[in-house]
């Protein structure tokens, strides 16, 4: 059984958030090397109904309610699913039923459907959405993204910008920076389109943190980051640029049994070794849980950048 909803899990951008995973495992309009969750196997772009949103609504305030029986707080319901929450042709309906509840609401997408006019009709009650930016240049795009055949960069801008111009909610981007890729000037044309964007809050660069896609994809170097930092600060303005370098936190919320938590974060949010011990120590469970996960290969275990992840398997 999926889980509609997860955690909540340490954002480095949104606090406290509790995940929503409305569209299956990967299915996706991109296939981008440093995926967290993989190669994509569905790549499409038209969108479709995967769940019905009052099951989606149902699972959400259930997780609420045993989450503030916890004395635990959550500043977002955000939309992070296994693919790109925009494929869901429920969306708009979605989030406007779990406006009800409350809490703020985000969606994380790759951007690459906000050309389509009904998607970014779909977004507009949201309270925060995140773009990817991660180049501006066919060729890069192409690398990086891994788009899907019909998917064209220069009318994917376009929607981009319109959307910032429709929406009156907060808007952030991030843009990932891997190690071995030749930018040649990217930076700069990354930030003159984020320059033109109507509302835009912070630019977020980024790099890798759990197991990619790619096994060749590495985090940029301290001196490219620090280029890319150096020329965003300079047409945006320094205060409207932030690094996502480092971990989230290992503060996930534990609410019912363990191994129903542990796959339902898995399955979206690989976690770190250290995260998992803390998440053991707060069901007072032991690591034998982990094991017999990954006897049973609903889990399996991946090495990155010096670190142990755990990732669930897709059902």
């Amino acid at each position: 059984m999926v889980s509609l909803a997860f955690g909540p899990i340490s954002s480095r951008r949104l606090g406290r958030s509790l995940g929503i995973n409305n569209v299956p495992y990967k299915v996706c309009t991109y296939s981008c090397i440093y995926c967290q969750l993989g190669e994509t196997t569905n790549k499409i772009i038209r969108r479709r109904r995967f769940y019905k949103p009052e099951d989606i609504l149902t699972e959400v305030e259930k997780r609420v309610k045993d989450i503030h029986l916890k004395d635990e707080h959550i500043d977002y319901l955000t939309f992070v699913p296994d693919g790109e929450p925009t494929l869901d042709a429920n969306l708009g309906r979605e989030i406007s039923l779990l406006k009800r509840i409350g809490i703020p609401i985000a969606v994380l997408t790759n951007a690459s459907l906000l050309w389509n006019k009904d998607v970014r009709k779909s977004l507009l009650e949201a309270d925060l959405v995140s773009l990817k930016v991660d180049a501006v240049s066919k060729e890069l795009w192409r690398l990086v993204n891994k788009p899907h055949e019909s998917l064209q960069i220069n009318r994917i801008l376009e929607g981009v910008r319109r959307f910032t111009e429709e929406f009156n909610g907060v808007v952030i981007s991030e843009t990932m920076i891997i190690d071995g890729v030749e930018y040649n000037g990217e930076f700069e044309r990354i930030g003159r389109f984020l320059e033109g964007l109507d509302n835009l809050s912070v630019a977020y660069i980024s790099v890798p943190v759990r197991p990619p896609s790619e096994k060749w994809v590495k985090p940029a170097r301290r001196e490219i980051l620090n280029e890319a930092f150096q020329i965003f600060s300079r047409i945006l303005g320094g205060s409207r640029v932030k690094f996502l370098v480092e971990h989230e936190g290992n503060d996930f919320a534990f609410t019912g049994r363990i191994e129903d938590e542990i796959l339902g974060i898995a399955a979206v949010h690989p976690i770190r070794k250290e995260a998992m011990i803390k998440l053991l120590e707060k069901a007072k469970a032991d690591w034998q849980i982990v094991e017999k996960l990954l006897q049973e290969g609903r889990l399996v275990k991946l090495e990155y950048n010096g670190n142990e992840y755990y990732r669930a398997k897709p059902i």
